[in-house]
């Protein structure tokens, strides 16, 4: 895949996905992604997209600031 960005190359690796979602902080571990070798932008397929989007949809933020879970975990 090539950066749209940059239009460097791109490797698949794993990151970390944070977001904020009324006050609270979202962190997920290990997504699959697509990272850039020449500016580091990350990207993602449009299915890891949709799950990230599902996942962070279904942490209950009732309480929590920050929410820490494993992409791998909540994928399944």
């Amino acid at each position: 895949m090539i950066c749209f960005m940059c239009k460097g190359s791109t490797l698949n690796e794993l990151s970390t996905f944070t977001t904020d979602m009324e006050g609270c902080v979202i962190v997920i571990k290990k997504v699959p992604s697509f990272v850039c070798e020449q500016c580091g932008e990350i990207s993602y397929n449009g299915e890891v997209a949709r799950r990230l989007e599902q996942i962070v949809k279904s942490i209950t933020i009732a309480t929590a600031e920050v929410a820490v879970v494993s992409y791998s975990e909540k994928a399944a």
